[in-house]
């Protein structure tokens, strides 16, 4: 049976539905179920409420400021409606973050610099369309500019370790041309070129009042709000509870200092095998190592039931 709606009918029925909608559309302020026809709904989006007050490596963001209210907006909402990534990124930080704090601590640098590792790379080892490589996105001749090895057997970009150190050494670097964290973290995304060129155009070095790029433009904003998020994920509408966070791999180190002609077999020497070894070191390219002038190389073992312990 062929039924025909005319017009009139349609738009009705799409102002009906609407203003449903929009009825379910409420401020996170509240939060509370929206009561339609005596019947109870939990709202299906809300703009999320902005602290009072908000921070990054101790320097305060100008709320007060309606431009920086609105960008923070803009990217709390944004990152909290992001739900795959988010909650993954949540769930890696159990698993990444106790190391990359412990080298940020030991580095003098602010812990919440660990959220730029997320805003980069969702704390993993991806490669961007421009190359940059890793949870920190290092160029090859950043990297290299900064001592990482990086060539076909091997690519520090991808160790956890060594690229954090890079990161340190580069915030250190940025915060003493700068003078505060902020802009250091900034230019993390821009440069010093591309930084410094604005600061000299527009007279100002407070990031909140340079006006920048896009990306570098919300940079800060989006780090902010993944630290709310992360900090408080309840606050925001994910429910992640202690043990749905991925756990820390325990392991080994091991000095090598000749050829290793097979990884595969190297790995069943330490009771593992070639996909968890890699699994711990991604810095390994090959499935050997060439290693022709004797280098000192650590390798990552897993320890006994570390799979298990770790929920691989």
């Amino acid at each position: 049976m062929k039924v025909t709606t005319g017009k009139a009918t349609i738009g009705i029925m799409m102002l009906l539905s609407a203003g449903f909608f929009l009825t379910l559309l409420v401020s996170a302020d509240s939060q509370q179920p929206v009561s339609i026809d005596n019947e109870e709904f939990m709202p299906v989006a809300a703009s999320w409420a902005l602290p009072e007050n908000v921070t990054f490596a101790g320097e305060p963001l100008p709320l007060q400021n309606f431009d920086t209210r609105e960008s923070l907006d803009r990217e709390l909402n944004a990152t909290a409606y992001r739900h795959g990534s988010t909650i993954l990124t949540i769930k890696r930080s159990g698993r990444y973050f106790p190391e990359i704090e412990r080298i940020l601590r030991e580095n003098g640098i602010p812990d919440d610099f660990k959220y730029l590792a997320c805003a980069e790379s969702d704390l993993s080892n991806v490669i961007s369309p421009a190359g940059a490589t890793g949870f920190w996105q290092i160029m090859e001749d950043t990297g290299r500019e900064y001592g990482m090895t990086i060539n076909k057997e091997v690519d520090d970009r991808y160790n956890l370790e060594k690229s954090t150190l890079f990161a340190c050494r580069y915030f250190r670097k940025a915060y003493e041309r700068y003078g505060n964290w902020t802009m250091a973290a900034a230019s993390y995304n821009n440069g010093f070129a591309g930084l410094s060129e604005q600061v000299e155009i527009q007279k100002e070095m407070n990031y909140y009042d340079l006006l920048l790029n896009e990306e570098t433009a919300r940079y800060l904003f989006r780090i902010a709000a993944l630290k709310l998020i992360m900090s408080s994920p309840s606050e925001y509408g994910f429910d992640v509870r202690e043990n749905d966070l991925y756990k820390p791999i325990p392991f080994t180190e091991v000095k090598i200092s000749t050829p290793v002609p097979s990884f595969e077999q190297f790995a069943r020497q330490y009771e593992t095998n070639y996909k968890i070894l890699k699994f711990l070191n991604p810095w390994l390219r090959k499935p050997f190592l060439t290693n022709s002038d004797g280098r000192e190389y650590i390798i990552r073992v897993p320890g006994k039931d570390a799979r298990i312990a770790a929920g691989l």
